[in-house]
């Protein structure tokens, strides 16, 4: 890679009534690519049209689409810069707009605001389907011309499903121990490999820890890194949190980390370090990246091999090429706020997912829009863009 800066994932929620990526995707990346950043990350492309993460997600299933998909990809290349696609399935944090009956390793469901429905456990031909999906995914990447493929295992979607005792209560080869439980990613990672050759790069998205009780710990997914140094992936990602324990918006608050990683921005980095002790594979943190010396420092000291940021590429966009020459030594922390605690996660949410779609219409940042409005915003989006496709497909 030309430089060390990675533009991490942020759904995108643009594509049009057959999931297919549109103009607005290119516009989207094209600018991004100005920004010089070494790599970029697409948002949440899934495997299955049921189980979407968000009705406008793009589906990487059908070999027709291949045209759309490698303009998509050529308009996100810029001397030489890396764009890889980050591969999901939703499984019980699918909502109800997508399916009343989200497929997920067993039946508990996700409580939240009233918008997901009861998974169904899923069969052995569900879980080859999965594994199939993701594959074909990967193979469809390559075709177009994207560079490489991250396997989402975080924030609370399938294959976290699969990792977590909270969600996992299967007594198969699916489920119990933590070997068992990682199966399913261990297995996606091996076929998608075969599909693609030794030198087509593999990364994996994994959570430090869910942060909520009963959950898939930080002994667990050091556990899990040790399995992953076996197998022939390019660079592992760390970030925490599912939909009910939104680790993200916490950590931006300061709540419940060490001083010592308040002080050195980085929200992961303690965690970093627990993993260079048990694994080779090149590493990459997301959250709380902010100044040129910091990003500097960890890189020199090897505490990681990448640096992921997320919103600076919205907030501060055209100021990323001038970061990454040191003619700009800060970025913005742009942090939105209702007032009403009950709303506050919604409405960054809402927040970022309005300028995303700015961006994808050429239009700039916008800084001033109402809290409270963005709150709802995604959940009024969503049934929209929904009923859309549904009725329209």
């Amino acid at each position: 890679m030309k430089n060390r800066l990675v533009k991490s994932a942020m759904t995108e929620r643009i594509s049009n009534k057959r999931f297919e990526p549109t103009i607005g995707h290119e516009k989207l990346y094209k600018k991004w690519a100005d920004t010089n950043a070494g790599l970029l990350i697409t948002g949440n492309v899934v495997v299955d049209r049921k189980h979407l993460e968000s009705a406008g997600n793009v589906c990487f299933d059908d070999k027709s689409m291949l045209p759309k998909l490698s303009s998509w990809a050529e308009s996100s290349k810029k001397d030489g810069n890396h764009v890889w696609v980050q591969i999901s399935h939703s499984g019980r944090q699918t909502n109800k707009f997508g399916t009343s009956k989200p497929l997920a390793p067993s039946e508990v469901k996700l409580s939240k605001m009233g918008l997901f429905g009861k998974p169904i456990a899923m069969s052995e031909k569900d879980i080859d389907d999965v594994i199939k999906g993701f594959t074909k995914a990967a193979r469809l990447s390559k075709l177009s011309g994207f560079t490489g493929v991250q396997i989402h295992a975080a924030h609370g979607y399938l294959l976290s499903q699969f990792l977590s005792p909270h969600t996992n209560l299967r007594t198969d080869q699916w489920g119990g121990t933590i070997e068992n439980r990682s199966r399913l990613l261990l297995t996606i990672i091996r076929e998608i490999r075969n599909e693609v050759g030794p030198n087509f790069p593999i990364a994996v998205k994994l959570n430090s820890a869910d942060f909520q009780r009963g959950g898939f710990t930080e002994e667990e997914s050091l556990e899990v890194v040790k399995m992953l140094d076996k197998e022939t992936i390019d660079l592992l990602e760390i970030s925490g949190g599912t939909y009910e324990k939104l680790a993200f918006f916490e950590l931006n608050e300061e709540v419940g980390i060490k001083e010592s990683t308040k002080k050195r921005e980085a929200y992961f980095i303690d965690f970093a370090k627990k993993i260079r002790k048990v694994s080779t594979i090149p590493l990459m943190i997301t959250g709380g990246f902010r100044s040129y010396h910091f990003c500097n420092e960890v890189l020199q000291n090897k505490e990681v091999d990448l640096i992921g940021m997320a919103r600076p590429f919205i907030t501060n966009r055209e100021s990323i090429s001038g970061f990454l020459k040191g003619e700009v030594l800060s970025l913005e922390n742009f942090v939105i706020r209702t007032g009403i605690k009950k709303f506050e996660d919604a409405a960054e949410g809402g927040f970022y997912a309005r300028q995303l779609i700015r961006f994808s219409k050429g239009k700039r940042f916008k800084g001033d829009m109402n809290p409270l409005w963005s709150s709802v915003f995604l959940i009024l989006y969503e049934f929209k863009i929904a009923m859309l496709k549904k009725f329209f497909n």
